[in-house]
């Protein structure tokens, strides 16, 4: 499992023209399930994002997690994040978990970063998607967890 986490003053995703999840401060995740991924990624993620401090802290720190700050999230599926491009000139996406697979974790991740506390909004997965942000730093990282 792969995340693309950006922390925003605030972001949306809409799906034909509706806006079908919206954050203010917090983070924008963007979330590509890998094949062989299972609970135990979502679960070592998840748990990790929330308290990943990358928050400042009244000094300007990086010292404070989404949970010590009251901040939300807005995670969006994101399946070409598992893309391969080291061959030729397109991409291939034969690490991506298929969708059948990959949506119930994606909804399992989204319930379990909620479990923490945090304010949760999504995307639409499989939807064609407008992901809007405003990025704040600009602060991005890229957490990773490759099935035991």
């Amino acid at each position: 499992m792969k995340l693309v986490v950006q922390r925003v003053l605030r972001g949306e995703v809409r799906v034909e023209g509706a806006v079908v999840g919206r954050v203010g401060m917090g983070m924008v995740v963007l979330l590509g399930v890998l094949e062989g991924d299972g609970m135990a990624e979502v679960e070592r993620l998840a748990d990790k994002l929330a308290r990943f401090r990358f928050f400042e802290d009244p000094a300007g720190r990086m010292n404070l997690a989404a949970i010590d700050v009251g901040a939300g999230a807005l995670v969006v599926s994101q399946f070409t994040l598992a893309a391969d491009g080291r061959k030729g000139r397109r991409p291939s996406f034969d690490l991506a978990a298929p969708p059948g697979e990959a949506e119930p974790l994606y909804e399992a991740f989204c319930a379990r970063l909620a479990s923490h506390g945090i304010p949760v909004e999504t995307g639409r997965f499989g939807a064609a998607m407008e992901v809007e942000l405003v990025g704040s730093g600009p602060v991005t990282f890229v957490l990773e967890e490759t099935p035991a």
